[in-house]
């Protein structure tokens, strides 16, 4: 399991996302400590990204350590 640390506030992290991916809603945005592979999951479901484009987004926007996927 990986642990994510937020730079900043998941509200400003979510608009962010939300400016990127309009057709968000608030539950695909969910964001719980502990459960970052929910998230990402959900994530490619609703853009149609593969999960490393996500990753590497959220990374780059918002998290100081990098989530290591596994299958």
């Amino acid at each position: 399991m990986s642990e994510w640390k937020l730079k900043r506030s998941w509200r400003q992290i979510k608009n962010q996302i939300r400016t990127k991916w309009s057709e968000l809603t608030e539950d695909d945005l969910y964001y719980e400590e502990g459960k970052e592979i929910e998230l990402v999951h959900r994530l490619e479901q609703k853009t149609g990204k593969s999960r490393e484009d996500i990753v590497d987004y959220l990374n780059h926007l918002s998290f100081i350590s990098d989530l290591k996927l596994r299958a």
